[in-house]
C-alpha cells in the first residue's frame, strides 16, 4: 500500500466519525447560521434555507434581500422560482397517471403527441430519464435571446424544437435536456385532459397541503410573497431578464417555498405521494441513465457515504436546490433569488451539501492550510495520466499548487495534511501516493470527497508549458465589448469590472485571459479568441476550439 494512503483514510475517518450520534438541533442550527452569514451579503439577493430531520425543522432562516429596489429583507416565507426542481413533480405526476391506468411508461410518445418525429421509438420512460435523444430547446441558438419572452401553447413550444436533429437514437445514450420534460408536460396534458400544472395541483399540491407551490405564470395573477429575481451585470446587480413562464413548462415553471419543499420531500420519500413500486422506479436509475445516476426527475447519488436524492434548478433570476437523505430522513432546501452569485459565494448545491453533511454528523474537512514550502510543492508537479486523452496537470502557480484536468480550468489546491490537498472550490480532495523511494508516484482524486477515489499514475511526460498572460489597459478591453454572431449563434464579450468575459447564448460567461491586444484564451475550456482588426473596434472574432474554427461577425457595439 502506498505510504501515505492510510493518512488520507484517517483524515476521512475523522470526518465521518466527528459525531458518534447525530448532532443536536442546536449544533446544526448554530453551524447553519454561521455558514449562511458567511455566504451572504445582506444588501444583495440572498438565500432562504431550511434543514430538517424527519418532520423536525433544525434550522430555518434567510439572509439578503427579496427586493433590492425597495430594500425588503428576504424571509423563509418568500416564494421563489424553483427551475428544474420542477422536474421531480412532473415525473411524479406521470407515475401517478400510470398508477391510475391512464398511461404506461412504455407507451410511445406518438400516443400523446401524434406525428412527433420518430416518436414511435421514444417511450415515456425515455423522456423521464433523459435517454430520448431529443435535443434540448434551451440550447438552440438564439432562443434565449428573444423568443423565450413570448407566451406559447404547449403545441407551439414543441414546434420550436421537434424538427431539430436528435442528439442520438432513442435509448442509445443519456443527455440532460429540457425538451424531454416539455414533452412530459404534453403527456400529462393528453393523459389527464387538463393543463399539466392543473393536474399537479389536483394530484399533489392541494392533497398534500402545498398551498404556496404552483405554476409561476404571473400572467395568471399576482403571486403573493414572490421574491424579485436578479442577475449580475459587470459588477452590479440587475433585474433578471424576462421570460414567459409558458416557456420553461414542466421542465422548470413551478414556484415554491422552503416549507412546501420540506412537505413535498416528506410526502414523496415517505410513501404518501406514490406507490412503493412507482417510487422505486423514480429513484432507481436504469440503462444508460444509470451511468449518470439519474432516475425520474431526480439524481440518485451519495453524500458522505449516505444515499442521496437531489436536484438543482436554475432559471432567469433564481437558483434552487432540494436534497433528501433517506437513511436519516434529512431534508435541505436552499432557494436563492439570483441566477449568479457574488464572487466567492457558494452556490445553492454546494451550500446544501455543506449543511447536509453537518446535519448527519459527517462534516466536510475544514479548509485550514498547513505550511508547505515551494520546494515541497514542486515535488507534486507533473502529468498524472488517467487515459490516453485524459490527464491531470499539477502545476505550481504563484506559490500555490493547482490541478487542471484535460479540457478544464486550473483549480487552486489547499494543503491540509502531508500529501493531502483540498480543492479551494467545492469539496473534492487529492491525496498523493509515494513509492518506496519517497517520490510521488500517483494521485488519488476523491470527487466531492466521496467514494474510493480515482487513481492517476504519474507519467514521465514533461510539464506542458503554461500560457503566458499579459495585462491590458481598460481601454484595450473596452474596444472588444459587443455581440458577435455566426449562423444564429450569438457570442457576447463583456467587461466585469476589469475582467473580460465571453458568453455563448444559453451558457455561463467565462473569463478571458489576454496573450496580446487581440488574442485571448480561456482556462475553463481549451479555446482561443482572435479579434480583428487589431486597431479600433473589431468587426469579427474567430473562435478556435477542439480543432474547429468559427468566425463571428459583430452585430452590436
Amino acid at each position: 500500500m502506498p505510504r501515505l494512503l492510510p493518512i488520507a483514510l484517517l483524515l476521512l475517518a475523522s470526518c465521518v466519525q466527528a459525531h458518534a450520534a447525530p448532532p443536536t438541533k442546536h449544533e446544526v442550527a448554530a453551524f447553519a447560521a454561521r455558514a449562511l452569514a458567511a455566504n451572504c451579503d445582506r444588501a444583495a439577493p440572498g438565500m432562504a434555507v431550511l434543514v430538517a430531520r424527519g418532520d423536525e425543522v433544525l434550522y430555518r432562516d434567510a439572509c439578503g434581500r427579496a427586493s433590492l429596489e425597495l430594500e425588503v429583507p428576504l424571509s423563509p416565507d418568500h416564494v421563489f422560482r424553483i427551475g428544474s426542481v420542477t422536474k421531480q413533480f412532473a415525473a411524479a405526476a406521470v407515475l401517478k397517471l400510470a398508477e391510475d391506468g391512464a398511461l404506461s411508461l412504455d407507451d410511445p410518445l406518438t400516443k400523446f403527441v401524434p406525428g412527433y418525429p420518430n416518436g414511435d421509438a421514444i417511450t415515456v420512460a425515455m423522456l423521464l430519464d433523459h435517454t430520448s435523444g431529443v435535443r434540448s430547446y434551451t440550447g438552440i441558438p438564439g432562443l434565449m435571446e428573444g423568443p423565450v419572452r413570448m407566451d406559447v401553447t404547449t403545441a407551439q413550444l414543441i414546434d420550436s424544437f421537434k424538427d431539430e436533429p436528435p442528439d442520438f437514437a432513442p435509448g442509445a445514450d443519456w443527455r440532460y435536456n429540457n425538451s424531454g420534460y416539455v414533452l412530459v408536460g404534453a403527456v400529462i396534458e393528453a393523459a389527464s385532459g387538463m393543463p399539466w400544472h392543473a393536474y399537479l395541483d389536483q394530484a399533489f399540491f392541494r392533497p398534500l397541503g402545498l398551498a404556496r407551490t404552483g405554476y409561476g405564470n404571473a400572467a395568471d395573477g399576482v403571486i403573493a410573497g414572490h421574491a424579485a429575481g436578479y442577475t449580475r451585470q459587470d459588477e452590479r446587480w440587475a433585474a433578471a431578464r424576462f421570460l414567459s413562464m409558458t416557456q420553461p413548462h414542466a421542465a422548470g415553471a413551478l414556484v415554491s417555498t422552503v416549507d412546501d419543499l420540506l412537505a413535498w420531500n416528506r410526502a414523496l420519500h415517505g410513501g404518501r405521494a406514490l406507490s412503493a413500486e412507482s417510487y422505486r422506479r423514480m429513484v432507481m436509475p436504469a440503462g444508460k441513465a444509470a451511468e449518470h445516476r439519474y432516475g425520474y426527475g431526480l439524481f440518485a447519488d451519495t453524500l458522505r457515504g449516505e444515499p442521496a436524492r437531489q436536484h438543482g434548478g436554475g432559471i432567469f433570476g433564481f437558483s434552487s436546490y432540494l436534497l433528501y437523505l433517506p437513511d436519516s430522513a434529512t431534508t435541505v432546501a436552499v432557494l436563492y433569488n439570483a441566477d449568479a452569485g457574488s464572487p466567492g459565494m457558494l452556490g445553492t448545491g454546494r451550500f446544501a451539501h455543506l449543511l447536509a453533511a453537518q446535519a448527519i454528523g459527517r462534516p466536510y474537512p475544514e479548509k485550514t492550510a498547513i505550511e508547505v514550502g515551494e520546494a515541497t510543492l514542486r515535488e507534486y508537479e507533473g502529468v498524472y495520466r488517467l487515459a490516453a486523452a485524459d490527464a491531470r496537470v499539477l502545476r505550481v502557480e504563484d506559490g500555490r499548487l493547482t490541478s487542471q484536468r484535460t479540457g478544464g480550468q486550473a483549480y487552486p489546491l489547499i494543503p491540509v495534511a502531508p500529501d493531502v490537498f483540498l480543492f479551494e472550490e467545492g469539496f473534492s480532495r487529492i491525496v498523493f501516493e509515494r513509492g518506496e523511494d519517497g517520490r510521488v508516484r500517483a494521485l488519488r482524486f476523491f470527487p466531492e470527497d466521496e467514494g474510493d477515489g480515482e487513481v492517476a499514475p504519474r507519467s514521465d511526460e514533461p510539464l506542458p508549458a503554461a500560457r503566458a498572460e499579459v495585462s491590458l489597459p481598460r481601454e484595450a478591453l473596452e474596444r472588444l465589448v459587443g455581440r458577435y454572431a455566426h449562423q444564429g449563434l450569438v457570442l457576447t464579450v463583456l467587461l466585469d469590472g476589469r475582467t473580460p468575459r465571453v458568453q455563448l447564448a444559453g451558457q455561463p460567461a467565462f473569463e478571458l485571459f489576454a496573450e496580446g491586444p487581440s488574442r485571448f484564451f480561456l482556462k475553463a475550456v481549451p479555446a482561443t479568441l482572435a479579434f480583428a482588426p487589431e486597431a479600433g473596434p473589431p468587426d469579427r472574432v474567430v473562435l478556435h476550439q477542439g480543432g474547429a474554427t468559427i468566425e463571428f461577425l459583430r452585430i452590436e457595439p
